[in-house]
Order: structure tokens, then sequence, then C-alpha cells
């Protein structure tokens, strides 16, 4: 036997083997096969015919500098009397996989490689031909005139323990990033990313990190409540619109203009929807008479403005800048002939950007929500097989990343590797109760795709189905990526909530922003560990508790980061009080309190819960402290100098950490390692508890200095309260019928330590 253990032959003889010195590394070569291992649960097969493989990057394989480590792997030659005929036999063995390759000249096949995984504690077997029978789920393109359940795409994760995506005629990405048509490559045969990970479905996703990139970090104000609806409101409505959220105590963070911002007079171009003014770059001056005032006006609110962009005409006469854009393409601005939007030309989409995006990005604009809906007319990049979808995400993405901010966008799922360019559109939905159920569906299996942040139209875009709908869907859009209201022109169709005619579903929907502006410390922290690790912000129960058969079983439930476990209610409810239930499965090993009325589940049980259109099922894991935040207007834009820790008591003893993420929100500067991490540390020993807030942990610009704490302790009243062993005064929120601890502004560089216990 041969062991090689990277890239060096450890030599070893024995009865009936051949031995030979040879030098092999990763990627492993076998004449005109390629064996790429990039994580200990990936490996990448290419077969050729000539020997030419690929190393350019695709829209998937955008990270060609994974590899697993020289030594996270070992190659073992076997050529013992009866394995593999008269051809060499490999094994080849990474932390999860053993794969047999018999080198017998041919393309990879099922009978040349074999790979063998763990799946609950029994050895499977993986060949490329098996099929798929057990896919977990992921996101679709967009739920545009959807009224009901629609079959999911395909995620990573299956109960088969394994997924492949095949990316053999996938074009190629240049030295600059951009599209380039796959040469005729005849002698290719094939290019699989075999991801075979059994149960550890956070190891498919961070091995599609791996290939893919990472999850960028977002914009933190994108995570916060936005204001949408199709209408063309002038500056003084819309400002009216923002004051309304004020008058009525609603936080707000994000307000949007639909096409209504632009000209709606052009007539040459294909259009949409039978019109041909949805493309524009001019603003309405009729309506806005003073675009930069108005950007100005919002931002001293501490607001944010998104622009609707159907990019697919691109600028036309009649455009402000056309002239100039046509002159920069070589047209006759005067001339009959136009440029046609070509989105895979480098220049054509330099001059859009320029001519079409620049004018009003140097007003100061925060977002573009590229409303694609034309893949009828440009299904494909031209000359490529490149969907154009996915193409324009990742150049409007590009083009986001001036200044020194993050990138940002907002458009439809474009498929692998889109998880680059959050976040995500999920179009116009109508609106019913089967569609908000099936929302939930999708929003907890998406993730097993990349798409980790949807922002949908809360209350759906079409129709209205009253209040009490709109409220749980509201509750819904409270534990989901951002809480984005949205719908059509029509009055009634407004999904603000003072609107919606039911003060019992105004009530709910009053606690629901104020649940989302609270918790946004956790959502954020949650964020960074969607970027660092690759698992979903919403992500299903099978994440997190894959060893457990319930967490497949029970599929209306999801987890909210770490902390929490929520099951929106996505049925009418009954009475006065419009009761209505979710099943929901506790896992074992952890307790569960109710964040609401504090009751507690034990692990490994299963539970009707009921209840009333104010509240919605929602867990926090006992033993652990949650970071929140007093209410406030600006959610997302604002950083916090007061915190609020929510904790519930462990009946054992254990000592867990979380640590809370905080940077500036925008800039790219977290990439250089200024942001900040604060343990939050709750232990239990015997019949005391404490709760500790250590010393902050890096810097960012904006940070403060000081930080003030209000401790909020679940069940009942606790006892010997102290704070940095000095005696302290345990208060009582009505409202949240919670007790308090509450400790005056504090350096953040100081610990804390909060000592009590129960009678």
């Amino acid at each position: 036997m041969q062991v090689y253990g990277g890239s060096r032959v450890m030599q070893s003889t024995g009865e009936n083997q051949a031995m030979r010195e040879t030098a092999m590394t990763n990627p492993l070569v076998f004449g005109h096969n390629r064996l790429t291992l990039i994580t200990p649960t990936l490996f990448r097969l290419e077969s050729t015919t000539d020997g030419r493989f690929i190393d350019e990057r695709t829209m998937f394989a955008y990270d060609r500098t994974s590899l697993l480590a020289d030594s996270l792997y070992s190659v073992e030659k076997i050529e013992e009397e009866g394995i593999g005929s008269q051809y060499p036999v490999y094994r080849i063995t990474t932390p999860a996989l053993r794969i047999e390759y018999v080198d017998d000249g041919h393309p990879f096949s099922t009978s040349n490689l074999t790979a063998y995984f763990n799946y609950r504690g029994k050895e499977k077997k993986f060949t490329i031909r098996q099929i798929q029978r057990g896919n977990l789920g992921g996101p679709i393109e967009t739920l545009d005139r959807v009224k009901s359940e629609v079959p999911l795409g395909n995620g990573l994760l299956s109960t088969d323990g394994w997924h492949v995506i095949d990316d053999n005629r996938a074009d190629f990405l240049d030295s600059d990033g951009w599209i380039s048509p796959r040469p005729y490559m005849p002698g290719h045969l094939h290019d699989f990313y075999c991801f075979v990970y059994g149960t550890d479905y956070r190891a498919a996703l961070r091995s599609l990190g791996a290939i893919s990139g990472r999850t960028p970090m977002t914009r933190k104000w994108v995570h916060g409540v936005w204001y949408s609806k199709y209408q063309d409101y002038s500056t003084e409505e819309l400002l009216e619109v923002i004051d309304g959220y004020r008058r009525h105590g609603y936080p707000l963070d994000n307000a949007v203009l639909d096409m209504g911002w632009h000209t709606n007079i052009l007539d040459n171009g294909t259009g949409h929807n039978g019109k041909r003014h949805w493309t524009g770059y001019t603003w309405n001056r009729n309506l806005i008479p003073d675009p930069k005032a108005l950007i100005d006006t919002i931002h001293s609110m501490g607001l944010t403005l998104t622009l609707n962009d159907h990019p697919h005409d691109g600028l036309r006469p009649g455009d402000e800048r056309y002239a100039d854009f046509a002159r920069s393409l070589g047209y006759d601005p005067e001339g009959k002939e136009i440029p046609q939007f070509d989105p895979g030309s480098r220049r054509y989409m330099e001059a859009l950007f320029r001519y079409g995006h620049g004018p009003t990005d140097s007003l100061g604009l925060d977002l573009w929500w590229v409303d694609w809906q034309q893949n009828y007319i440009y299904p494909y990049v031209a000359g490529t097989n490149t969907r154009t979808l996915p193409w324009l995400n990742e150049i409007f993405y590009r083009h986001s990343l001036r200044n020194g901010k993050r990138g940002a966008t907002y458009s439809r799922w474009g498929g692998w590797g889109d998880h680059r360019h959050p976040l995500h559109f999920s179009g116009d939905a109508y609106t019913n109760w089967d569609m908000l159920a099936f929302e939930i569906k999708l929003t907890i299996a998406s993730g097993n795709a990349g798409c980790f942040f949807w922002a949908h139209d809360i209350g759906g875009h079409k129709e209205t189905g009253g209040g009490e709908l709109l409220a749980r869907w509201v509750q819904f859009g409270a534990m989901s990526a951002a809480l984005r209201i949205h719908s059509s022109r029509t009055p009634e169709y407004d999904r603000r909530p003072w609107l919606c005619g039911d003060s019992l579903a105004e009530r709910s929907m009053y606690a629901a922003y104020r649940l989302r502006s609270e918790m946004m410390p956790y959502t954020y922290t949650s964020v960074r560990q969607t970027h660092d690790e690759m698992v979903p912000l919403t992500r299903p129960m099978y994440i997190d508790y894959s060893g457990s058969k319930e967490a497949l079983r029970y599929g209306k439930q999801y987890m909210y980061g770490d902390l929490l476990l929520t099951a929106p209610i996505d049925t009418i409810g009954t009475g006065s009080e419009r009761m209505a239930s979710q099943t929901v499965w506790f896992p074992d090993g952890d307790e569960w309190y109710d964040f609401f009325t504090h009751e507690k589940h034990a692990g490994g049980t299963v539970a009707e819960i009921s209840k009333p259109l104010e509240s919605f099922p929602l867990f926090i894991k006992a033993g652990w402290i949650m970071p929140m935040q007093p209410f406030t207007m600006r959610p997302a834009s604002e950083i916090p100098h007061a915190l609020v820790l929510r904790v519930y008591p462990s009946s054992d003893d254990c000592s867990n950490l979380f640590r809370l993420y905080e940077d500036d929100g925008t800039s790219m500067e977290y990439e250089k390692g200024r942001y900040s991490r604060t343990g939050l540390r709750y232990e239990r020993s015997g019949e005391w508890h404490s709760v500790s807030v250590l010393p902050a942990e890096g810097e960012y610009d904006g940070q403060p200095e000081k930080r003030s704490y209000r401790l909020e302790l679940g069940t009942e009243k606790p006892c010997d309260v102290t704070v940095d062993g000095r005696k302290a005064r345990i208060g009582f929120d009505d409202v949240k019928n919670i007790y308090t601890v509450d400790i005056p502004a504090t350096p953040v560089r100081k610990s804390i330590t909060v000592r009590y216990r129960y009678a």
C-alpha cells in the first residue's frame, strides 16, 4: 500500500501489493480526469477527453482558491489482488468521506467512483448517478401572479445526505470579473460539484460558501422597517406618509418610491405589461420638483430612500441624459436607431450606470430596487448560457460598492451563487391565507440554497384580506429578514397598520412592529453569523437539530438565529380574540420559554400553542442572554446607547456565552476588523445565577463609550440581587410582565456581573 499525505508519498510493503513512489497533490489528476477536494464534504469531478481542465471562475464556482488542506486528506493507492482488476485503485479519505476510485481511463462513472459517508450512524454510499428523492427544498425566482402554494426549488440539503450541482455549461468570468462566453470545449465531458454531508447540513452550507464565496455583510438598515407602495407619490405625499409613522408611533428605516419617481412619457422600447414607460431615469418633477431636497430631508430624519428600476429598456430619447448615453455608445442622439438593452456589454452597462444611475446616485440615493420581470424578452445574456437575472444582480451589486459602502441590491432570486447579492425580493404575490402559509414555507426552505434574506411584500401585493390576515403576516415579517409592507395602487390595499380599519389587528401590528425594533441587536448579530458561517437567519429546525427526526416533521416552525424559535400563525382565528394555533415541537436538550407569557416548555415535547391575534408562538432558549434594545423609531439606523438583556433560568448548572456583534452598519470596514463583539455570559451554579456583560472587544466608528443596561428576568421574582457585589433594586415592567434590574451607563470596556437566586 502507498499512503499519500498531501503531495508526498509514504511507502509501505505488504503481501500481494505492488509498490512504486508517486507524487500527488490536490487537485488529484488521473490522466484525463481530475478530482478536486474543496472541503471535507465537497469534491469536484471533471472528466475530459483531452486533459483540458477548467480553472476559470463561474457565477457558481466564484472562489477557486478553496482547497482542502494537505493535512486533512490522505490518498492510498491499493493494488491488492482482486481489487480493481488490472486497474489501480485509490482510496481518498477526508474527515467526512472515503472515496474509492478505479483509475480505468474512463470518465468518472458509477463503475469507477463511489463515496462513502456516515448517515445517522450507518455507512451510506454515493455515486454520480443516484436519484435524489429527499431534497428539502429551496427558493424560487418569484411569487409574481402566485395565488397559492407552488413547488419549491431545490436546495443543497436533502435527507439523502448529498446534492450535486452540474456546472459544465457555465460561462466564465474574466480577470476583471466580466462575463465571458464559454469557449467551445467538446472534450470537457462533465463538471460535477458533489456535496456529500450526511446530516451535517451546516457543513453543506459552509461548503457552498467555500466554492461560491460567503454572503457579504448587508447594510444594517435593510433589516429594519420599510414602507413601499406602487403609487405615484409627490414629495408632500411621501413626507406625509413618513410623518404618519411618527404620529402613530411606528418605527421606520426605509422609504421606497415605485415607478412614479420617474417620468412616464417615453414611448420607445420593448416595454412591459403593454406599456412602454416602465423604464425611466428622469425624475418626474411635476411630483418631485427637487429630488436632492427630498433625499436630504429623508436623510435628516435618519431614514434611507430606495427607488424602483426596471432596467430592460435602458435610456431612450426623452430621458435627460439620453444624448450623452447615446454618444458614448457611438449612436447619433437624433437618429432613429437607439441602443438596445445589452447587459452582456461592459460598454453598454457602464454607460447605463454612468448616465442612468449616476445623476441620482450623486444625489445620495441609498438603494436601487432592480425590478426585473423581463425574462420572456431577455432570458439569457446574449451569446452566453447565463440567465439575465443573476448577471444583473451581479453587476448591480458591484455598482453599489461605492464610496466605501457595502454592496446592496434588492432583486429577485437568481439561483446558485446569488447569495453574494443580498437581499432578495420575492415578487408580487396575491393576498390570501394560502399565500401567507406558502411564504412562510418558502422562507424556511430558501436558506438551503443560500437565499438567506427575503424581504417580502408583507400583506401581499394584490387584493385585500382584511386586518386579521395583515396582522398575522406582519407578525411573520417581524421574524424575517426585513419588515417590508408593499401593495398595488388600489387605496384599500395600503398596508399601513393604522389604515386597516380593525382596532384589534392594529394593536397586534403595533406590538409586532415594536418587537421588530427591540430585537435589532439580536437580529444584526445573527446576520453576522450568516456571513461567518453561511447559516440562514431564518433556518429550518433540521439545521440546528439534524439528529432528530422530529426536526423534519414539524415544518411550520423555524429558528430565528440561535436562540429564538417561532411558528407564525397562518390560519384564521375564532372568537373575539381571533384565537388560532400552531403545533410546536420543542427540541430536546434545551428548555424553552414563551417570549410573551414566560410559560416554560420542556425539551422533547410537542404542544398545541394557541394565541390571540395580539400574540404569536415565539420561544426563547433558557440559560442564554438575548440582546435587545429599547424601542426606537429608527431600529436599524441607530447605534443603541442602552441594551436590554432578556434571560430565562436554566434548570441545570451551565455556562453559556452569546457574543453581541456591532459595527458601523454601512461601510466595508468590517472586512478590516473594525467591529466589536461583547460577550454576554449566563451561568448557573447551584441556586445562584449570574449574568455578565464582558468588556467589548474591538472598535468601530460611532461606537458608544458608555452604555446603560436593563436586565429582563423571566419567571418569578429573583432575590438577593447584586450588581458587581452591590445590592440592586428589582423593578417590574407591567407591559411585558417581567422583572427588571437597571444598570446605569457604564464604560463598554468594563465588565458587569449581576448575581441573583430564586427563593
